[in-house]
């Protein structure tokens, strides 16, 4: 937490939408000895005191947080079952009591300071890196608080950092503790194991009518059928008003002309290369060569292999080292050589091995592709054009499909789709552009209201009307009647499985070979070698993993395969606690997690020591009335 309080304090995001530092105390909750006072305020320590608007700003602000996380937008009541409330409560609490221990401290920021604190977040930097007044003002305005807010806020942040750097800094995590980790993390064993699955059980009779109806009854929610949204949407990107057919043979053939080397691919060369050590034993070589000896005889009296010799293949310009184009690219023919050149590494004599001539596109074969482009580059200029002509249009009273068509836009009406883009009948609906933001803002917006477009970034916009809400509801079981079959024939399967794969583990108690059960079941005894608590087994999964290391050596255990839908009876035949391992075992970033864990509870132990030496008053009274307006 440490880390991240140093971080957030640099950071507005973390100050905005939480009291920074309290974050982390969010589960200390409400202690039974604070006392529900009268006055002004929501929260008083001491002197210091928390306004019904700093309780309401801050309950927004999680309440916002947590409806983000979950992509909707939470009524109060969801807001309560979530413990909003308490959670805030929490915050401020733990922030008062800090704000407190710095006054009676005398504890402060200087203007200076504080002024290059704000200077150095780089939300609020321009491109070049520097304060930027506008995109500070910017970055406020979005998160809803005002430069006023702003400063009181990065002036606590700060000052309750110096309290927790000076009460939490410099802890070094123990050594006998990262041993003992160290240890834990590297123990291993070895099991050996029987895979039980559905084959090892009878099968499960279909269920009777009173059956399924007594498992659907006590299951419905999960077969409810979610709340649906009839929409439509119009999209406005570059693609959807660019009209190739709008470009002329005269402009199309002049961009090709413009930029014809864009389509002609350059000439490639094959190329081999012999170095050596001095010029002499060159000359010596390209002598041979001329006399009849070829390279691949002379690369082998070399020692050296086809591998060895081959560069690679390359344009005229693309050749690494730029000495050798010359003599490469006048090599008349495949397999001629080159003269002696002058290469970086020493002389070389080169030859080429294969050669790809020039090609180049014509124009009829790119027509269409230039066309498309020009169209783009044309729709690109007058895209803003297209959404403020689609505005007015809205202004003036048309509807969506109206103005789309107005703008030959093409509108998309989707029947009914869920929060999660899924239609009634299971289909994801993966084009829906801005996916997320699109389904979440739809699922915010009443039918009928026109709501605000939706930036598709440098690109576009969407807009959207929400037509109908189709009520969620409890199905019936004729509806999900298979879905329904399916899943208690899984749960039967399962259960009488895992009684299966019990009965087997009492016989290995009372003494029974694996290898004797494995041969009754006509299934294989497998093993794994040196099974860590980390491991990720395909196989075992993590359950099976965590009952391998849930006793010692001799242990016989039952539990679920990775998958879920088989059981695994296992025995541990060998353990290696790993105890040679030392601390020096324990990475940087072990010893850096466990060194923040301790700092992490000495904080907590000073935030409580604080409480306990203030006294904290909490008026819930004006807290709910600061929430009713």
């Amino acid at each position: 937490m440490l880390d991240t309080l140093r971080k957030g304090a640099k950071s507005w995001v973390a100050q905005f939408l939480l009291v920074l530092l309290v974050a982390s105390f969010a589960v200390w909750g409400i202690s039974g000895s604070m006392l529900n006072a009268g006055g002004t305020a929501v929260v008083t320590v001491g002197d210091t005191e928390v306004t019904p608007n700093e309780f309401r700003l801050a309950y927004d602000r999680q309440m916002a947080e947590l409806g983000r996380r979950l992509g909707t937008r939470l009524t109060q009541e969801q807001a309560r079952a979530f413990g909003i409330e308490n959670q805030v409560y929490s915050q401020l609490i733990a922030g008062a009591l800090l704000d407190e221990q710095a006054r009676e401290m005398n504890l402060g920021l200087s203007d200076s300071r504080l002024a290059a604190l704000i200077a150095q977040d780089p939300a609020f930097h321009d491109f070049n890196g520097r304060f930027d007044r506008n995109n500070f003002r910017r970055v406020l305005s979005s998160v809803g608080m005002s430069e006023e807010d702003y400063i009181r806020s990065r002036s606590q942040v700060a000052v309750r950092t110096q309290i927790v750097e000076a009460i939490a800094e410099g802890f070094a995590a123990p050594d006998a503790m990262m041993a003992a980790l160290a240890q834990y993390e590297a123990e291993t064993r070895d099991v050996e194991y029987l895979l039980l699955t559905s084959a090892n059980i009878d099968p499960v009779p279909a269920p009777t009518d009173e059956e399924l109806s007594s498992y659907f009854e006590v299951n419905q929610a999960r077969y409810a059928a979610p709340e649906y949204r009839k929409l439509t949407y119009v999209k406005l990107e570059n693609e959807d008003i660019a009209d190739p057919s709008a470009i002329s043979d005269e402009m199309a053939r002049a961009d090709y002309e413009a930029r014809k080397d864009r389509y002609t691919t350059a000439e490639t060369r094959t190329v081999d290369q012999l170095v050596f050590t001095d010029l002499e034993a060159a000359e010596d070589a390209a002598g041979e060569i001329e006399a009849g000896k070829s390279f691949d005889e002379l690369m082998t009296e070399l020692g050296r292999t086809a591998a060895d010799v081959r560069i690679g293949s390359f344009s005229r310009t693309g050749l690494p080292d730029q000495s050798l184009a010359e003599a490469a690219f006048s090599v008349a023919e495949e397999g001629g050589t080159s003269d002696v050149v002058e290469g970086q590494f020493g002389p070389v004599i080169l030859r080429v091995a294969e050669i790809t001539p020039e090609s180049s596109q014509s124009y009829e074969e790119v027509e269409a592709e230039i066309k498309e482009e020009l169209a783009l580059a044309e729709a690109a200029q007058i895209l803003l054009d297209v959404h403020d002509a689609y505005e007015d249009a809205r202004a003036g009273g048309m509807t969506l499909v109206e103005a789309a068509t107005q703008q030959k836009l093409t509108p998309v009406s989707i029947e009914a789709v869920d929060r999660t883009g899924r239609t009634p009948d299971g289909t994801v609906l993966s084009d829906l552009p801005q996916s997320q933001q699109l389904l979440r803002d739809a699922f915010e917006t009443d039918p009928g209201v026109e709501a605000p477009p939706i930036s598709l970034g440098a690109e576009g916009f969407v807009w959207f009307e929400v037509e109908d809400v189709i009520p969620a509801r409890d199905r019936e079981l004729d509806e999900v009647r298979d879905q329904v079959i399916a899943d208690w024939t899984d749960e039967q399967q399962l259960e009488a499985l895992g009684a299966r794969a019990t009965a087997l583990k009492e016989r290995l108690d009372t003494g029974a070979d694996l290898s004797t059960i494995a041969e009754d079941l006509s299934v294989a005894v497998e093993t794994k070698y040196a099974l860590s608590r980390g491991d990720t087994d395909p196989v075992f999964g993590e359950a099976a993993v965590a009952a391998a290391f849930s006793g010692t050596e001799g242990l016989n255990a039952v539990a679920n395969d990775a998958s879920g839908d088989n059981k695994i009876l296992m025995k541990v035949t060998s353990v290696n606690d790993a105890s040679t391992t030392t601390a020096d075992s324990a990475s940087e970033e072990q010893r850096n997690q466990i060194a923040e864990q301790i700092a992490n509870d000495i904080l907590d132990q000073a935030v409580a020591q604080l409480q306990s030496e203030y006294g904290v008053s909490v008026n819930r009274e004006l807290a709910e009335r600061a929430l009713s307006f």
